[in-house]
This record gives structure tokens, sequence and C-alpha cells, in this order.
């Protein structure tokens, strides 16, 4: 068996195209919809992701704004750069990049932002509304991409054995909820790097999310034969040929899956498109 490949990069630009028509709406009634990225310090992957972002704004039509604050800043100096946009009602998304440098407490920072400018959708309330099963607002974009590669499968999901490796607030807990929803219907167990007999968890599961950030951590022949498996990892690793990215699912596990995402071009520009899904949907309740 040789698993299908889930094209994250494909589906992504088709999710875009229907934001673009979407973010060419609102700009003929108003206003293009506005997103703005903060940066703070000099963390080489946080500015291709936002580098990123903002393409995927330029493509769609979403006005963007970056701000970049030194690693010398102090948090107050963030705190006022958030409120400030928090009362700008010319602004739709807030997105602060993560991680930030040590001494701001980014959980702190994630619950100043409005609620309804939280495109990221790790506001408490965001997050607390997948527990009320409430799934029509502003969703965490990584857990939301997982939700609709799964489904693009076309296989059924319901009642099958769904096992989430990593508890992380902004990917694992939240990705749990919403496979456990009403509509989705998985049986989810939650595990991580601690948990007891990880082969076993995962050769009883019918789908894996992977989500822990260590390569190669789920060994290829503990994916059951026919399980769909969905990489959220990214790591860059050293090798002979320089320097490469892989993710927490081990290659070749795509002998043994029926369908897998890749690493790069999987889960990532899903995200993306999330994110822009969030920010069309933000600006939506204002223009």
């Amino acid at each position: 068996m040789t698993a299908q490949v889930i094209d994250g990069k494909a589906m992504g630009a088709i999710i875009e195209k229907g934001l673009t028509d979407e973010a060419k709406a609102m700009e003929k009634r108003g206003r293009a919809p506005h997103l703005v990225v903060v940066i703070v310090g000099d963390d080489a992957a946080s500015h291709v992701y936002v580098r990123n972002k903002q393409r995927a704004c330029e493509r769609i039509g979403i006005k963007s704004t970056r701000y970049d604050l030194p690693s010398t800043s102090n948090p107050s100096d963030l705190i006022d750069l958030v409120d400030n946009l928090n009362k700008d009602v010319g602004v739709d998304g807030i997105l602060v990049q993560s991680p930030l440098p040590a001494g701001f407490d980014e959980i702190s920072i994630t619950e100043m932002i409005d609620p309804k400018k939280d495109v990221d959708g790790f506001h408490p309330v965001n997050l607390g509304r997948i527990v009320t099963g409430k799934v029509d607002g502003l969703l965490p974009c990584t857990p939301s991409a997982v939700i609709h590669m799964l489904e693009s499968t076309g296989e059924r999901l319901a009642g099958k054995k769904a096992l989430v490796v990593g508890r992380s607030r902004i990917v694992g807990m939240p990705t749990a909820l919403l496979l456990a929803q009403k509509g989705v219907d998985a049986t989810v167990t939650i595990s991580h790097s601690r948990s007891s007999d990880l082969q076993g968890l995962c050769l009883d599961s019918d789908i894996i999310v992977a989500a822990v950030g260590r390569p190669g951590m789920i060994k290829s022949d503990w994916v059951k034969s026919g399980a769909i498996v969905i990489d959220v990892g990214i790591n860059r690793i050293e090798t002979e040929g320089g320097s490469k990215l892989v993710g927490d699912v081990e290659k070749g596990a795509s002998d043994r899956a029926s369908w897998m995402t890749p690493v790069p071009g999987g889960v990532g520009p899903m995200t993306i498109a999330m994110l822009m899904r969030n920010t069309i949907r933000a600006a939506g309740d204002e223009v």
C-alpha cells in the first residue's frame, strides 16, 4: 500500500480562490479586510512564517500591516500596541507571532487581544466556544486545517479511533475537541511524549494526528495498515547534504497509511489558508 497524498498546498489554493472573491466583495462594499501581524525579535523561522502570511494576504486582496518590535522591547511596548490595535476600527484581525522572546507572557498577550479580532483562534473565548459545540467562530488555524484535510479524503470519520499525539493549547487539545464534535464524531484519545505504550496507541488508531515537534517520533511500523496520518510537525534537521524539513512521522509510514500529509506542503499551507479565512470572517462582522 502507498498512501494517497493529502495535498495541503493544492487545497489551500482552492480555499484562497474563494476567499479572494469574498475580499473583493467586501472592498466594493466599503474596504478590504485588514490583518495586522506583530513580530517581536529576530527568530528566523518566525520571519519566514510572517512573510508567507503576508504573501497570502497579497494573493487574496487582504490589507496587511506588519509591526516589527526589537527583541529589546519591553512587554509594555507590545501591550500598548495590542491595546491600540484593539481600539482601531480599521483593523479586523490581530496576530502576534509566536514564539515571543524571554520575559514576555504569551498567554497574557493572547488574552489581551479582542476575541473578535483573534484570527489565531487562541483566545480563551474562542477556544471555549469549541467546548460548547460552537464551531462557527474563529477556530484555531492548524486544528481547523487538520479537520478540513481529514474531510477531504472522503473517508467516514464517525466512530473512527483518532489519536492526537501532542497536548498543546494551540494544536493538540483543540484538534481533539474538533475531532469529537458532532458531525465529525471520532472517538478521540489524547497522548503525548510521556504516554505509556505510544506504539500500541498508534497501532490501535484509524487516524493519527502527530503534533509534538519531534522529528520522526512516530515510527513507520507504529502506523496501522490503512490509517490516515496527519503530520503537523515541521522540523529542520541537518544531513550530509545540508538541512531539510521533516515531520513528526517517519516518511516510510506512507507505505502503511491509506492517506498521509506531506512535509512540507501539507498542514502548513492549509494553516495559512485557515488564517486567511478567519480574517475574512472577522472582517465580515464589521464591513
